[in-house]
This record gives structure tokens, C-alpha cells and sequence, in this order.
């Protein structure tokens, strides 16, 4: 049975939702999200950023046999002497993906591809850029070579029956190399999430309708698409919905029966003249949270039937802030997924940030390469909550934690990289 979200806030000490500080609230959401348990088998192709059902285990070694790490000449490496030049005559070719059959006798060599099965006896490379040739002989240097260079190892990279990729891990471009290296053609992967989105307020318009005194055009929406579609979630868009009772009903209703999440922009705040707050209330088990953070401070969590609910608020950058925050990692877990939250990268501050202790503030950065290699930011300027261009120049968030105060040219500070998440 999942835990209320009482029982939930009575294993966080010291929770109140008037005052929550980030790692409360995402600590919270951690109990929140449970994994889902429905999987599928999909093709390779079709498999990249699916979070896989289960570990995948290698059924052969990988490589499977010994062989050359370059091209050159294969040789029994215990004839090497310290301080003279090494002489072998040269009686064969051995290809990749074609077993040489043949033998060596003493002071023979044979020259060898990159990926060539290296031949029984046989256990190091000379690279053929070491060597000088002489007739049908190449001559070695002295003290250039050990034993067993050069040589790669069967099942040094995977030996069969070892774990290749663990439950939980998203599919990247190198798994799928991986996968495909040990001749496996489908993978089990957890199935999509399917999430619900729609804005509320009667002062949203649609793409389409013409301007009127006191509206805005829904932005929302097409934002929180792209952050959902990014992360590979099945998304279903409700639109925009009135604040009258029974649109706002039939629009939980529907989306928690279609859906395994629900996230609303705006009505969460105190004070709204809308229903939104009330629906939520009516229909599920929901919390209204103020969070000790900046941009982005009411939010309302919880579930609606089994569908997990964000309530954002409704201004364009605090939604984009708080999904990455916090519905992204929660979004991640219930997918399946047992990655860590985005890691924040230490860069030097080009300016001064002013900030008070008591809130963790998210101030959307331009992050460099200083000359020396290190990384440096600034703010993109005017940080206000409605300013959406901002999060179009800025690549990071630049992350003032809670007891932080004022941040000094040339202080170090925390960014989160928007690359991978926006």
C-alpha cells in the first residue's frame, strides 16, 4: 500500500510545509515516487534513454579471445633482453577475424593487425612503428618493450556472466555499443511513463486566439512539453483549462485515469482567484507547499488515484526551475531510473551575486572556459520570475544554497548544467 503523504511527512523531522527547504522537499518526493513495475522488450534501435528492467548480463567474454592492441609484430616477450636489440625473422600474417594456424619456432615473429587473435605462445606486440625491417627481419630496440605489451586480455573488458549494464541505468549511446558488442538484439526496459500536462487561469490564451487586454499566451505548456519529451516521457497534452469547477474536475479525472503523473501550471499560489487549489484538495491527497527558494516558492504535491501531481507555479521560469529541481529527479525515479540527480559543477563568479541566508536561489548563469581551463559564470542580468528569454541565453542555474549570503567576484559557487535536461 502506498504511504500517505502524512505518513510520509512523519518520517521527515522537523516538516513543515509553510517553510520546506529543497532537500526536505526532494527528500519527500524520494518517498513520494515509487518506481513503476511494467516492462517490455524493444529492440536495440529502439532502446536509447529507456531505463532498463532489469541487469543485463553478458552471455560471453568480451573480448572473447586474446589479442593485438595495434599493428605490428607478435612475439614470445620472454626473449627480450634489457640492454640489446632484439632480432626475429617474420613467417607470417595473422588478420582480424582470421585464427592464424600455423607455429613459431625460436626467433620467429609474425606480424600481426589490430583486433587479430594473438596466436597460443605468442604474448606481446611490438608496435610497427618501433621496429626497422631488414629483409624478412624486423630488429627491436633495446628497452622499449616489456613482457605482455600491447596484448589485450580475453574478457578484459566483460567475462561472460558478469553484469554488463544494472537495472535502473538509462540506455546512452556507449550501452548501446555495449549491448551490441555482445551480440544482444533487444533489451527489457521499463515502460514510458505517461504524463498529463495542462495550464489553468482565465487570463491563458492559446496559440491561435487573438491578444486581449490582461491575457498571455500559454508558454507553459510548450515548456514543460519539451522538458517531458526530453526526458522520454509519453505526454498528453490537456491544453488549457478554464477556472470553472467542472472543467477543472473532468481534467483531473481524465488525467488520472490515462496517467501515471499530472503536472499544472499556476493556481497554487495564495490568493489565486481560481478553483485549482480547491480541486485538488477535493479530488486527492495534496499537499501546498511554500519552499524556502527562489524562483519558484508555492507548489502542491501529491497523487490524484494513483497519479502522482505537481502543482508548478505559474510563472515561465519558476516552472522551469522547479521541474528541474525537483519533478525531473522525481519523474526519473518513477521511471525507473537509479541515476543521481544532475551534479553540480564548481565555477568562478564574474560578479557579484547578492543573496540573503534562509533560501536556496536558482539564478540562471552563462557558464565559460577561463583561459587556464577552469570554468567561470555570470547571471544572463534581470532575474525575475517572468523573464523567459533569460533561460534561453543562460546554459546553467547558478545554485546559491540555503545559508549562502552574498557572493564576491572570484568566489566559487555551485552551477547546474542545463545540457541533458533542457
Amino acid at each position: 500500500m502506498r504511504p500517505s503523504l502524512a505518513a510520509i511527512a512523519a518520517e521527515l523531522q522537523g516538516y513543515d510545509p509553510q517553510a520546506l527547504r529543497v532537500d526536505e522537499v526532494n527528500a519527500f518526493l524520494s518517498r513520494l515516487a515509487e518506481p513503476v513495475t511494467g516492462h517490455e522488450h524493444i529492440d536495440l534501435f529502439q532502446s536509447l534513454g529507456r531505463i532498463l528492467a532489469q541487469d543485463l548480463v553478458s552471455p560471453i567474454s568480451v573480448p572473447a579471445h586474446d589479442n593485438s592492441a595495434m599493428d605490428g609484430y607478435a612475439f614470445r616477450g620472454a626473449t627480450l633482453l634489457p640492454d640489446r636489440a632484439l632480432e626475429l625473422k617474420v613467417v607470417g600474417t595473422a588478420l582480424a577475424g582470421v585464427a592464424w594456424r600455423g607455429e613459431l619456432g625460436p626467433g620467429e615473429c609474425l606480424k600481426i593487425m589490430t583486433g587479430a587473435v594473438m596466436p597460443s605462445g605468442l604474448d606481446t606486440v611490438a608496435p610497427q612503428e618501433l621496429v626497422t625491417l631488414k629483409d624478412e627481419h624486423i630488429i627491436i630496440p633495446a628497452g622499449v618493450l616489456r613482457l605482455g605489451d600491447n596484448r589485450r586480455f580475453k574478457g578484459e573488458d566483460l567475462a561472460e556472466g558478469q553484469a554488463a549494464l544494472l537495472k535502473g541505468e538509462r540506455i546512452s549511446p556507449a550501452a548501446l555499443g555495449l549491448v551490441a558488442s555482445l551480440g544482444i538484439r533487444q533489451l527489457p526496459v521499463f515502460r514510458r511513463i505517461k504524463v498529463a500536462y495542462f495550464s489553468t487561469g482565465d487570463e491563458i490564451l492559446s496559440l491561435g486566439e487573438p491578444p486581449r487586454e490582461g491575457a498571455v499566451y500559454d508558454s507553459n505548456r510548450y515548456t514543460v512539453f519539451g522538458l517531458l519529451t526530453k526526458l522520454g516521457c509519453e505526454v498528453i497534452d490537456l491544453g488549457v483549462i478554464r477556472d470553472e469547477p467542472a472543467l477543472l474536475e473532468a481534467a483531473f479525472a481524465e488525467a488520472a485515469e490515462r496517467c501515471d503523473a499530472i503536472i499544472t501550471s499556476g493556481g497554487v499560489s495564495v490568493g489565486e482567484a481560481d478553483f485549482t487549489k480547491a480541486m485538488m484538495k477535493k479530488l486527492g491527497d495534496v499537499a501546498f507547499w511554500k519552499i524556502a527558494m527562489r524562483p519558484g516558492r508555492p507548489m502542491a504535491v501529491g497523487r490524484i488515484g494513483n497519479a502522482l501531481l505537481f502543482g508548478l507555479p505559474g510563472n515561465p521560469v519558476a516552472v522551469m526551475v522547479t521541474f528541474m529541481a525537483f519533478v525531473r529527479p522525481a519523474l526519473l525515479q518513477l521511471m525507473g531510473s537509479t541515476a543521481p540527480s544532475l551534479p553540480l559543477l564548481k565555477a568562478q563568479s564574474l560578479e557579484t551575486l547578492r543573496k540573503k541566508p534562509g533560501r536556496t536561489e536558482y539564478q540562471r548563469g552563462i557558464v565559460s572556459n577561463a583561459a587556464d581551463g577552469s570554468l567561470t559564470v555570470r547571471t544572463t542580468g534581470n532575474q525575475g520570475s517572468g523573464v523567459l528569454s533569460s533561460m534561453v541565453q543562460a546554459n546553467g542555474l547558478i545554485v546559491l544554497h540555503h545559508h549562502q549570503g552574498h557572493v564576491a567576484p572570484g568566489d566559487t559557487v555551485d552551477v547546474m548544467m542545463f545540457d541533458g535536461a533542457i
